[in-house]
């Protein structure tokens, strides 16, 4: 079985590509999709062959198009879609996809859609938890009301990217335009809740949850990517993700964002997808991107949540070189 992959970036902001591929590269053949001869995870010899894909913004066709073409070339049997900004595409067309003899295992559209941030204050009170007053912003004016309702601090989000917490009016504008330019609108303006982050990284059946390993973050990146996290059984955690899974008939992986203030939870955010710290479960004995393969493979898999607690999760950098001609050839063939 051949595995494409997406997500390829490897810097301080890291994709889920690497990790997923890692968790896979002992088993399976891998191809790597990138949208960038730039991301890092190119050049670390996990993957037989890397193709250059067209932006999801261009649309199916240039999708189908190109994807045909590498299914011709490597042969590929599945795609592990990693990135927010082309999941849209690859669950909307999903059954087109697997028309051209390439699997994929993703929720459905309406469930991708009932955990927009924008309706998670409506999706918290059904799976039974709190969520930060939010509120949706598409103006410099609505900013202004927002800021003036919650107070500060107060985070500033894309709808797909970026978050960035703003102490005062002077931040929250930068960071307005800041992301508003790279990613549109709406935005949101969120209030701040002290605690400490945790999070839930799982994979479905669109039934019941299958697998999956709880953390604790405890250094994060100006974008707010763990550095450094500890493993936790945090049973309020633990129910939150089940029924979240129960709730949206969830097929496929995500990552159950919240806060914790010692006495309850408040939902942040789900991510549709593996998130970038996925090969931390995979140490510590849960090898999810390989239960999802086993899962699209028709085999039975037992449900497993058990991992050892208190063991510490750290990322860091590493260099190499490689040949300048493999950038090049990238650019100019789309290939290497």
């Amino acid at each position: 079985m051949k595995i494409a992959i997406s997500g390829l970036n490897n810097t301080d902001n890291p994709a889920p590509g690497i990790p997923v591929a890692k968790s896979l590269k002992d088993e399976y053949s891998l191809v790597g999709l990138s949208y960038d001869p730039n991301e890092p995870g190119v050049y670390q010899g996990v993957f037989e062959k890397v193709y250059l894909m067209p932006y999801p913004t261009l649309g199916y066709e240039e999708f189908k198009k190109r994807i045909t073409e590498i299914k011709q070339k490597s042969d590929i049997d599945v795609i592990i879609p990693n990135l927010d900004a082309e999941l849209p595409l690859y669950i909307k067309y999903q059954n087109d996809i697997e028309k051209l003899g390439i699997k994929t295992y993703l929720p459905s559209l309406e469930c991708f859609e009932m955990r927009d941030k924008s309706k998670l204050p409506e999706f918290s009170k059904k799976i039974g938890v709190k969520h930060p007053k939010t509120i949706e912003i598409v103006s410099l004016d609505d900013l202004i009301k927002a800021t003036k309702e919650l107070g500060f601090p107060v985070m500033i989000k894309g709808n797909y990217y970026k978050a960035y917490k703003a102490f005062n009016l002077d931040e929250a504008i930068e960071f307005y335009y800041k992301i508003s330019n790279e990613w549109g609108f709406p935005l949101l303006v969120q209030e701040v809740i002290s605690g400490i982050e945790i999070n839930f990284v799982g994979i479905a059946d669109g039934e019941r949850l299958i697998a999956g390993v709880g953390m604790k973050k405890l250094t994060t990146t100006e974008l707010g990517k763990v550095w450094s996290g500890v493993s936790i059984k945090n049973n309020a955690l633990f129910e939150a993700s089940k029924k979240f899974v129960q709730t949206a008939g969830w097929r496929g992986a995500f990552e159950f964002e919240a806060m914790s203030d010692g006495k309850d939870i408040y939902l942040i955010e789900i991510n549709p997808r593996f998130p970038a710290w996925v090969y931390f479960a995979t140490m510590l004995g849960i090898n999810l991107p390989k239960i999802m393969i086993d899962l699209l493979n028709g085999k039975k898999v037992n449900e497993n949540f058990e991992y050892p607690v208190e063991k510490m999760y750290i990322r860091y950098t590493d260099e190499t070189t490689v040949d300048f001609n493999k950038f090049s050839t990238l650019i100019s063939k789309k290939e290497i």
